[in-house]
């Protein structure tokens, strides 16, 4: 019985080792060694709200100094936006002078917008969410709610300009390591992590894991996955005063670990955030928990 034991423990040892080394990482010890600063909160809507509390006081800070806030947010989280609505009216807190500016949105057949109305319009999801939600005195025009453009993919960067850079980049963390849809190159294309993280907004083809595990979230059926997107780019994500990624999905436990520890390179597009002077990255506990690598 004693050997069996000890056979069963030197097969998980030996599988151990044919594992990326990053997977063992445990939750303390995440971002240990980096310098990105990590959080671990509760569950999903625990990730919602403190997004929600963080883009409030960043208005408000803002507003102190007599200004209004720069933000690249995403769609995905997405729990934030009601919350931070609810927040901003009950507060009486004005967002006349912010301009967000949506991190992508799907394109057509034809590289164009999806229609607002359309049930996976990430512009439709924001204005539905919280545009629509905010009270008419304190909602930001439609001048400030910004979105790439495929018809003019440099319009982001004149405004960010125009707008003295951005304060805050907010987002998520896609299954290959996306951020925003900044995709791997394919293999076979050589890109130096400089050239990587100069890349500019622009339309792009979205990766079959992207569209598989988007379709994941939206009940299943790939089909529906456009397979073209405009996205604002590295350039814009890494020029971010401060750079706030979070990870609210089970399958991130695996993700969050190669971009903290594992190589950076265009391969992870997330693990550049460890070329950042201000970034954070911020995870569910059970995002946190070290993966099991098992069939299920």
């Amino acid at each position: 019985m004693a050997s069996l034991f000890a056979s069963q423990q030197d097969l998980k040892a030996d599988i151990s080792l044919m594992l990326p080394s990053y997977l063992n990482v445990t939750a303390k010890d995440l971002g240990k060694g980096t310098p990105v600063k990590v959080r671990i909160l509760g569950d999903m809507m625990s990730l919602g709200r403190d997004l929600a509390e963080n883009l409030k006081a960043e208005i408000v800070a803002a507003d102190r100094e007599r200004r209004g806030a720069t933000f690249i947010i995403p769609v995905g989280p997405v729990d934030q936006y009601p919350l931070l609505a609810k927040m901003l009216n009950e507060e009486r807190i004005s967002c006349r002078n912010v301009v967000f500016i949506g991190m992508d949105e799907y394109l057509d057949e034809k590289d164009a917008w999806l229609p607002i109305d359309h049930p996976l319009s990430f512009r439709g999801y924001l204005k539905r969410m919280f545009y629509d939600r905010l009270d008419a005195a304190i909602t930001p025009p439609q001048e400030h709610r910004i979105f790439p453009d495929p018809e003019d993919v440099s319009a982001v960067s004149k405004l960010i300009a125009a707008r003295g850079g951005i304060d805050i980049c907010y987002g998520g963390i896609g299954i290959n390591g996306h951020v925003a849809f900044n995709e791997p190159p394919q293999p076979q294309a050589r890109m130096t992590v400089e050239a990587f993280a100069g890349l500019p907004t622009r339309k792009l083809d979205l990766s079959c894991e992207t569209r598989t595990i988007n379709s994941v979230t939206v009940g299943g059926e790939i089909s529906v996955i456009p397979r073209r997107a405009v996205t604002v780019g590295m350039k814009e994500i890494l020029g971010a005063r401060r750079l706030r990624l979070y990870c609210n999905r089970p399958w991130q436990s695996s993700v969050a670990r190669r971009v903290l520890h594992g190589p950076i390179e265009p391969a992870c597009p997330a693990s550049l955030m460890r070329l950042h002077s201000d970034a954070m990255l911020t995870v569910a506990d059970y995002v946190a928990a070290p993966p099991e690598i098992k069939l299920r």
